[in-house]
């Protein structure tokens, strides 16, 4: 027994001692290995990229459009952009609100109500609204969170948490797009220009208590000058968010190459800075600076004397 285990040990130690000397077997001696080069994705689509390409020891096909990438190349001077602008219009408008106060009913309430909004265009009103919220702020985070939080998270924290962020941000795009083409489609008779808009925005709409414009209160129908430009600005910019959205979610249905895609979320990113700043302005409007006015999209109704101080030409119109 013992002259079988002696044997064994001799032909393991014989085995080694070859293998040592004629090196262990490369992989690639059998299985060459072959260099892929892929054009990286804008770092920001999934919040996690270093860079906005994927350095290879080749350039990519010259058929492949990269110019949305050279436009890109600075993620965090565009995130820090969008980010900025809203954090602006809120500190100017706060500003703006602390210094010049709300603007009052001259001769306050008069406890008549007037039928302005029907249900529809309410619920419409908010399904639009609060999924527009909820998808700056998810959008800020995809943004920007990979410059400001993703350091504080761990890495795998941070991966679960800004895939729950693109996940959420997805889902909530389909109210929006609802809330979007109906009040855009229920409303678009109203918002063409008319005669004294100009006017409109020499006086700011009568909204300063300050100086030679206080107490002033253009003439303006249905909607004022103001109403107009936000709605045409979500129109317009709503619809490139709608479009490079969709595009960016179902590519397939789009046929943009890579390059395409890239530009779709250059252009998304514009939009969603201008529909941002809007709507933070229009927050400020209805709630804190024009009294009476957010009582319009919650009952329908608005009192009489802030038909005739806002929109006194629609409301000579009712008869």
């Amino acid at each position: 027994m013992k002259r079988y285990i002696t044997a064994l040990l001799v032909l393991l130690a014989s085995v080694s001692v070859s293998a040592t000397e004629e090196g262990v077997l490369k992989p690639q001696a059998w299985n060459e290995m072959n260099e892929v080069i892929v054009q990286g994705d804008i770092p920001e689509i999934q919040g996690m990229a270093t860079a906005p390409v994927l350095f290879t020891p080749e350039q990519p096909s010259a058929s492949v459009d990269t110019s949305a990438l050279a436009v890109w190349a600075g993620g965090e001077s565009w995130s820090s952009l969008l980010l900025g602008s809203i954090v602006a219009a809120i500190a100017l408008f706060t500003l703006f609100t602390m210094f010049n106060g709300s603007v009052k009913l001259e001769k306050g309430f008069s406890g008549v109500k007037i039928f302005r909004w029907s249900k529809a265009d309410i619920i419409f009103h908010w399904i639009g609204a609060l999924s527009c919220l909820g998808l700056l702020v998810t959008g800020i985070v995809i943004a920007c969170g990979r410059f400001l939080i993703a350091d504080h998270m761990g890495q795998s924290n941070w991966g679960n948490f800004i895939q729950s962020m693109v996940s959420s941000h997805n889902w909530m795009a389909f109210p929006f797009i609802l809330g979007w083409a109906v009040m855009v489609l229920k409303w678009g008779s109203k918002q063409f220009p008319e005669k004294g808009d100009m006017a409109w925005f020499r006086a700011l709409g009568g909204y300063v208590n300050v100086g030679s414009l206080k107490g002033r209160h253009p003439d303006a129908g249905f909607a004022n000058a103001g109403e107009k430009l936000w709605f045409w600005c979500f129109t317009l910019f709503g619809g490139l968010l709608v479009f490079s959205g969709l595009a960016m979610m179902f590519p397939e249905l789009f046929g943009f190459d890579k390059g395409g895609m890239n530009w779709m979320l250059v252009l998304h990113m514009v939009g969603a800075g201008i529909v941002g700043v809007f709507t933070v302005v229009h927050i400020f409007m209805a709630t804190l600076i024009s009294e009476g006015g957010m009582e319009c999209m919650v009952t329908g109704y608005c009192d009489e004397n802030w038909a005739k101080q806002h929109h006194n030409l629609w409301y000579k119109s009712l008869g």
